[in-house]
């Protein structure tokens, strides 16, 4: 037991609870249901499922000790490894990482997605665990940076759903993080209450807190400390790149106009932004554009948002992770003071809460796969069926914004045609938002203002405005063959040719690229 251990725990009953890594291994039975803490890699217990990983690897046991595995979003390498060994069943919400894509594309993991504001309130609900005996959770793993004197947890850099998890656990393993800082006082917790009294969420402000700084739980559940010295492992971010770079310049040109025309403020309204490089290049493009005064109320905190704390440009910032690599957390920390005071983490119900997101008037920006021309969005399944990471909380944000925005290149590299991949289809081949939920659409190419338009409006701004060069005759041709098919059929509200909707996602499967030699291609499928 490490010094910095005892001083952490101010609560001495879990003292006497204090296990190694290897002697919670006897706990864990094939089939259980598990809960974990984490959000967008960080915050996610390390030691405990390593040490499973382990004794599967050490003993053969692939596919024989499988678990139905929730987490608020994504975990870290630890699911990588999980998923490798065959050992994940089932699994909700929103996932990263090659091996558990794969295995869920395989058929070997079922997954279901789920907006995560509704995630964690549904497993209070019993959805996930109604076959079960308990209704619960067997036991939830959270990762805590310290432990307060009535045994409340203090989270790490993520809260997620772990209030949820834990209010509905049969049992706890907490991870107590020696390595990382103490996040304590940098949360604000909101517990479960159930319909049909439950009360509003009152926040009016991204600085607005309702001063519970530690999950409460019953300590009669916690049947393990476990002490970890693994730091959270979130991989370098992509650079910026004169795509990226163009898709910001277009955003700030825009909320310029936005500001001009007196529908903004000067600071904006709160803003929301997704992960990747497209995203953190549009912060980038807000710190250089000189906005000032801004708030942010999001799910996730990269490292591109420090850079906003630094130079003034941002007020306050709410979220319910902070996702930031090894030199993020290093600026972090070291300027500790400066940082916490302008930043809260709350539950992902409350971050993603669509009332609150509503009642604020949050700017939403996500990345989705593809777009239509009529402005439907697909953000999961490539090509209708290959799913990537899930839907995560991009829904939540785009239909309660007062303006929501998807940033898309024009086209993605293809190792076939020197174009690429289409952005814009006639059709999206899956449907996360609809028409209804989106306003603008942007690439490098420009930007499409859609508020106020028609299917047929939208269509011809789209292709002309944001579509590839390349692509753009194409996709006419297209909408006014539908539009002279629809005519006939009296049906002209949102043309299609539903034989020809989906040739570019065929093309693209046969032979390597969306370029069409005719819409009249035929294809032997």
């Amino acid at each position: 037991m490490s010094q910095i251990l005892k001083q952490r725990v101010r609560y001495a009953p879990y003292l006497q609870k204090l296990r190694t890594p290897e002697q919670t291994v006897e706990l864990f039975k094939n089939g259980q249901y598990l809960g974990w803490s984490g959000f967008t890699g960080v915050g996610a217990p390390k030691v405990v499922p390593d040490a499973l990983a382990q004794h599967v690897e050490d003993n053969n046991l692939q596919g024989q000790l499988q678990f139905n595995l929730f987490v608020g979003a994504s975990a870290g390498p630890e699911e990588s490894r999980w998923a490798t060994n065959n050992m994940i069943a089932r699994r909700a919400p929103h996932q990263v990482g090659k091996p558990i894509a794969q295995n869920i594309n395989d058929g070997k993991i079922q997954f279901f997605d789920k907006h995560l504001s509704m995630f964690p309130q549904d497993l209070t609900y019993g959805f996930y665990t109604k076959e079960k005996e308990n209704d619960l959770l067997d036991y939830t793993i959270i990762e805590a940076t310290a432990i307060t004197e009535d045994g409340s947890i203090v989270p790490g850099p993520a809260v997620g759903a772990s209030p949820e998890m834990l209010s509905v656990s049969d049992k706890i393993i907490i991870e107590l993080n020696t390595v990382t800082p103490s996040f304590e006082g940098l949360h604000d917790i909101d517990m479960p209450i159930n319909p049909p009294n439950r009360p509003p969420l009152p926040y009016t402000s991204a600085s607005h807190k309702s001063g519970v700084t530690a999950i409460p739980i019953d300590p009669s559940k916690v049947v393990a400390l476990v002490e970890s010295t693994k730091k959270d492992k979130v991989p370098a971010n992509t650079p910026s790149d004169k795509m990226s770079q163009a898709i910001a310049a277009n955003l700030v040109d825009f909320f310029r106009a936005e500001v001009a025309s007196g529908r903004v403020p000067e600071n904006l309204h709160p803003l929301q932004s997704g992960i990747g490089n497209i995203a953190n290049a549009v912060i980038e493009g807000l710190a250089d554009a000189k906005f000032k005064n801004l708030t942010v109320w999001t799910e996730v905190l990269q490292d591109s948002f420090l850079e906003l704390f630094q130079n003034g440009s941002l007020d306050y910032a709410t979220a319910t992770s902070i996702r930031l690599t090894e030199p993020g957390f290093e600026k972090f920390f070291s300027n500790w003071d400066e940082f916490s005071s302008k930043l809260c983490l709350r539950s992902q119900v409350t971050s993603n809460s669509p009332e609150i997101i509503r009642r604020l008037g949050v700017i939403a920006m996500n990345t989705p796969v593809e777009v239509d021309i009529y402005a439907h969005a697909n953000s999961t399944n490539v090509s209708g069926s290959k799913m990537l990471h899930g839907l995560g909380g991009s829904g939540d944000f785009l239909r309660n914004a007062k303006i929501s925005i998807m940033h898309t290149p024009a086209a993605r590299p293809s190792k076939v045609d020197p174009t690429g991949i289409s952005c814009v289809v006639p059709f999206v081949s899956h449907i996360d938002h609809t028409e209804h939920d989106l306003d603008v659409l942007v690439t490098d190419h420009g930007l499409a203002d859609l508020r106020g338009l028609s299917p047929k409006e939208r269509s011809r701004k789209i292709i002309k405005n944001i579509a590839h060069p390349d692509y753009v005759d194409q996709l006419l041709d297209y909408v006014n063959r539908a539009e002279h098919y629809t005519q006939k059929t009296k049906s002209l509200h949102q043309p299609h040719i539903l034989r020809d909707a989906f040739k570019m996602h065929l093309n693209l499967a046969l032979n390597g690229t969306m370029k069409l030699d005719s819409w009249d291609q035929k294809f032997d499928i």
